[in-house]
């Protein structure tokens, strides 16, 4: 059966599995180990899908499950995930019933990532339908953390050992063959004359917010004003008599593109500097940061490489007690390691009473373009799509480097706009076919070619 007619004939039924697995509210949760009642009941969902597709099933712990097709002594892994980020707001739709409308289906986790879970499924379904000959044990693995740490796949490794090729249909088509380094970390500062100040939602997203309260007559008020009107800064002012509070506004984007967003914090605290307020903490950033968003006055942007750059987030700011802890998400080029910027950060970001320590490293991912299993991928992309557009380097991390041998491939097509981990989140029924037919692809040259 050509692979048209057999989407044709079980589109329906594709549909009615996605619905399945989207009623399914798999938000972490401690009510029950080890990442909530609702991740469990979603596994078991998938794994009796696979079940009746023709997959021996493996429950690892309510971990992860995986489901597995042909045999030999490789393994091809299809990493997707079942968990999903809370609903939140402004849906226009219950977000836990699958909505087909002008098909176009709405729910959380259509597109990331229950969408993908069932396109690879169903490319394993219509393999195993057409009795292809597999050289290599195919398995696709659902994980139940993929959005609060990926605890789901370090279990996998520890139990099953790690796969010899394969990749993560949660991230963007035509494929991401690197990402880039992350080193986490805090500056505390011991010595700061603001009385009071927290801004920011989270250390990956530039700060679209802070608030911050100064002693009275501790700046040049006019100066500040002035840098705020420059730069286009909206802000509002509160005086007492004893102090004034101030609100700076910014614009969010996510950490890995700090030069799309306006980060409230850096403007804060670049103004007051610039205001005459004499702290020492507002001089340290001044010296260290300011506006910069790739390390320029640490001389860590000299490290970029062909792919990518480097970029510094200042996501979060709070006072505790007398301390001022600052966020940094530091995310380096994809050819470098964390032992060529790791030094660097402590060497230029420990300085008087301010101290800067790593709170969590990653080493980049990176495969060669001429990689047998990147050419490979690409090859099935560009078969099935007609598009031959180059695969991508990006800033973010994906479940790929949770596993070794593994790049993000798909789901996600450019140009569409899923609204992933937004409120009504979509995906075209033309492009979850299309997806199954990509995959189906990818199997066959991962099993022939490699």
């Amino acid at each position: 059966m050509e692979i048209k007619e057999f989407l044709n004939k079980n589109k329906d039924k594709m549909i009615d599995d996605l619905t399945r697995l989207v009623a399914h509210n798999s938000i972490y949760s401690e009510d029950e180990k080890p990442f909530g009642k609702a991740n469990r009941a979603v596994l078991d969902e998938a794994l009796k899908l696979m079940s009746d597709s023709g997959l021996k099933t493996n429950n690892l712990d309510y971990y992860c499950g995986y489901g597995e097709a042909g045999e030999g002594d490789k393994v091809i892994g299809i990493l997707a995930h079942l968990d999903i980020v809370p609903a939140g707001e402004g849906w226009k739709s219950d977000p836990f019933t699958l909505l087909n409308k002008d098909d176009v289906l709405y729910g959380r986790g259509v597109s990331d990532d229950k969408g993908a879970v069932i396109a690879s499924l169903y490319a394993l379904k219509y393999l195993i339908e057409e009795k292809y000959p597999f050289k290599k044990r195919v398995r696709l693995i659902t994980g139940c953390n993929e959005e609060s740490g990926s605890k789901c796949i370090e279990h996998y490794v520890e139990k099953e050992g790690q796969i010899d090729m394969g990749f993560t249909p949660d991230g963007n088509f035509p494929g991401i063959f690197a990402e880039k380094g992350m080193i986490g970390g805090i500056i505390v500062s011991n010595n700061s004359k603001i009385i009071n100040i927290k801004g920011g939602d989270a250390s990956n997203i530039v700060p679209k917010k802070v608030n911050v309260e100064v002693p009275i007559n501790s700046y040049d008020e006019s100066t500040l004003n002035e840098f705020f009107r420059d730069h286009d800064i909206e802000y509002n002012i509160i005086k007492s008599d004893e102090s004034i509070r101030l609100t700076v506004f910014g614009k969010s984007a996510h950490a890995s593109l700090p030069d799309e967003g306006i980060n409230a914090i850096a403007y804060l605290m670049e103004g007051l500097y610039r205001a005459e307020f004499n702290d020492e903490l507002v001089a340290y950033f001044h010296d260290k940061i300011a506006l910069c968003t790739h390390g320029e006055k640490l001389g860590l942007d000299v490290l970029k490489d062909e792919y990518t750059d480097f970029t510094m987030n200042v996501g979060l700011i709070r006072k505790e007690g007398e301390k001022i802890i600052i966020t940094l998400d530091n995310r380096f080029p994809v050819t470098r390691k964390i032992e060529d910027v790791k030094p660097r950060l402590l060497e230029t970001l420990n300085l008087g009473n301010n101290h800067f320590e790593v709170t969590s490293s990653v080493e980049p991912l990176f495969f060669s373009l001429d990689d047998p299993m990147i050419k490979a991928l690409k090859a099935a992309y560009e078969k099935v799509s007609g598009d031959d557009s180059p695969m991508m380097a990006i800033g973010g991390g994906t479940y790929a480097k949770a596993m070794p041998n593994c790049i993000a491939f798909g789901c996600e097509f450019n140009g569409e706009e899923n609204h992933i981990h937004d409120a009504n989140e979509c995906l075209k029924v033309s492009s979850l076919l299309k997806q199954v037919e990509i995959y189906v692809e990818a199997i066959k040259n991962l099993n022939e070619e490699l």
